[in-house]
């Protein structure tokens, strides 16, 4: 019984030096852990939910958006980072430059795609319809960290540390018209239930702005 009362006081004592190192190099939290307080849904709220340190997503489709004080929610050059769990089958997103709406599909800014085994073959890390990965490079059911960079016109996202996509805007890039906003600019990041048979996990929700 002692050694595992000091095993868990080791463990405890590791996790918030990691948690100190992390705001000292800048990282700031978006997730408490506990609650949603400073994210916001619209419609089948019920999607998301918060359990043992993490974001539940399953449900209906619903996005989740961040709309808490840092940086007034609106982010232009970041380092963003999660970790993430999925389940078979399960699709799901991380948007950014993104904005709150009350329903439908986010308009705003780009979806990072978190998706390893759902019938659409755009798989995670893809800056969704824009530049595609078609390779998977996690597996189900254990979670893996998503870095996504953003710096001016160019997006770099990570999977455990290994770059799988470097995506830059073009100069005066030109959209369809039913996606002239998807391009870069600023704003929030979302969350993406897509649909009630995917069930995916996030916590450690962490970002770092940059100039």
């Amino acid at each position: 019984m002692k050694k595992l009362f000091c095993l868990f006081i080791a463990v405890a004592m590791f996790s918030l030096a990691a948690k100190s190192q992390e705001v000292q190099q800048g990282w700031i939290s978006l997730f408490d852990g506990q609650s949603l307080n400073g994210w916001k849904v619209g419609d089948n709220a019920e999607t998301f939910s918060v359990k043992d340190g993490m974001i539940i997503v399953h449900g209906k489709t619903a996005h989740l958006f961040y709309v808490g004080d840092v940086l007034g929610h609106n982010f232009k050059n970041f380092e963003f980072k999660a970790d993430v769990m999925t389940h078979q089958g399960a699709n799901s997103g991380i948007y950014i430059h993104t904005a709150y709406q009350e329903s439908g599909w986010p308009e705003v800014g780009y979806e990072i795609q978190v998706n390893n085994t759902h019938t659409d073959w755009r798989r995670t890390g893809s800056v969704y319809a824009i530049q595609d990965v078609k390779e998977v490079f996690v597996k189900e059911a254990e979670w893996f960290t998503m870095d996504i960079t953003v710096q001016g016109k160019r997006v770099i996202v990570k999977i455990n540390g290994k770059v799988i996509n470097d995506y830059t805007e073009p100069d005066n890039v030109k959209r369809d018209e039913g996606d002239a906003k998807r391009v870069l600019s600023s704003g929030t990041f979302a969350l993406q239930g897509h649909d009630p048979n995917s069930l995916v996990y996030y916590r450690n929700i962490l970002v770092k702005p940059l100039p």
